[in-house]
């Protein structure tokens, strides 16, 4: 039997994956055809967010860290960045010459309201969780809600499939995301939230004693180094499918189900490996398999081999969605725990928002096929290092229990 949150965290899931995968999947697909974006200015559909959410963590922090409660300012955070596609609907109605540059500069606004919700929902559903039921929980709610972005993605492509090149449709798909973030601020404000005594609410604005904790420092450099080999190469992705590829918004949807359909089943397997190993070794085998998928990407244009890949993509994203943020709670200390997942955050934001820009970069100046093979390289060098993790926290638990 689900605790009463852990129901309800799963229905705003779903709501929330629908809306996201109603308007992000298509981001690209939008600019590309309507609007006449250019390499440069799709590299920033990856970029802009994450910049604006490095500036915005740290204040989103300091006040998420003072409230007594968090609920109801996280559910209008996410009713503010909803609100904002009513001006995504009126994008194609100026010049053109503006039009793709007002499209990023609303995604950026967005991102702002975007932040504190994100930060906010990530403090607050690791407090509703008990650590013994999380690996459970996250596992069957990341599948559930797999199921739902599926679902929605695919049901998409088939409407939109003949009207990539219509603005009204994607007109309309960015409504229907209004409608459901509606649905994620009704679920949102439905979780049962204790209330932190006054006391326990006025923190400082950063507690640096997170950097000397052994597990968490090497969750930092591990992650960050995982993240960044893995959004470099997101726009140039983007790019191959849209542009050298030609995928249609069908074919974009049909990359997507492929991917989440995979994900729905191997859910539970992640888990079950990491229990049996830990999440840090599978996080090695993981960052393995992604390393493959930018090298067999670029060995075909055909869009049913294409779709293979991304079937293969999903078994892996599977694990590194599970396992980052397992391994994060895991290794963030409870007592610090806001703060640890705070900076994490920021420097996520960073990464983020360089990793895309430097994708492009090397578009430009090596060609997708380099670019991608390169991307390949690096991301070997990425499982490498939660390999190093794993073995450096292996020898401190010893150290530490032989010393006590």
């Amino acid at each position: 039997m689900r605790a009463y949150n852990e129901k309800i965290s799963i229905y705003h899931g779903m709501v929330s994956i629908i809306a996201i995968n109603l308007a992000g999947n298509f981001y690209p697909i939008f600019a590309i055809s309507i609007l006449g974006a250019t390499n440069y200015q799709v590299g920033l559909i990856s970029s802009l967010p994450p910049l604006i959410a490095l500036l915005m963590t740290i204040p989103a922090a300091i006040l998420l860290n003072r409230l007594e409660t968090q609920k109801k300012t996280v559910a209008m955070s996410v009713l503010a960045a909803r609100l904002l596609f009513l001006l995504l609907i009126g994008v194609v109605y100026l010049p053109t010459p503006y039009q793709a540059w007002a499209f990023l500069f609303i995604i950026a606004l967005m991102s702002v309201p975007a932040t504190v919700s994100n930060i906010g929902w990530q403090t607050l559903i690791s407090g509703m969780i008990k650590d013994e039921r999380r690996g459970v929980f996250f596992s069957d709610r990341n599948r559930l809600l797999t199921i739902a972005g599926m679902i929605s993605t695919l049901v998409i492509g088939i409407i939109m499939k003949n009207q990539t090149t219509n603005a009204t449709a994607y007109q309309w798909l960015f409504f229907t995301t209004l409608l459901f973030g509606l649905g994620e601020v009704y679920f949102l404000m439905k979780h049962k939230e204790k209330t932190k005594s006054s006391a326990s609410t006025k923190k400082s604005s950063m507690n640096w004693s997170i950097f000397k904790d052994h597990g968490y420092k090497w969750y930092l450099l591990a992650a960050l180094c995982f993240n960044f080999t893995w959004q470099l190469s997101w726009g140039i992705f983007n790019i191959y499918h849209v542009r050298i590829a030609e995928a249609t918004i069908l074919w974009i949807s049909i990359f997507s189900v492929a991917s989440q359909l995979v994900q729905i089943f191997t859910f539970p397997l992640w888990k079950k490996w990491a229990e049996a190993k830990s999440n840090t070794l599978m996080l090695v085998w993981a960052a393995l398999g992604m390393a493959l998928v930018p090298f067999l990407t670029v060995l075909s244009t055909n869009l049913y081999y294409l779709t293979g890949v991304q079937a293969i993509s999903g078994f892996f994203i599977s694990g590194v969605v599970l396992l980052l943020f397992n391994l994060l709670l895991e290794q963030s200390p409870a007592e610090t725990r806001t703060y640890c997942i705070t900076t994490y955050n920021v420097l996520l934001s960073f990464v983020a928002f360089i990793a895309p820009q430097i994708g492009i970069l090397l578009l430009e100046g090596l060609g997708i096929q380099k670019s991608m093979e390169l991307n390949s390289i690096m991301r070997l060098g990425s499982a490498f290092v939660f390999l190093l993790m794993y073995s450096r926290t292996k020898k401190y638990t010893k150290a530490v229990l032989l010393k006590n």
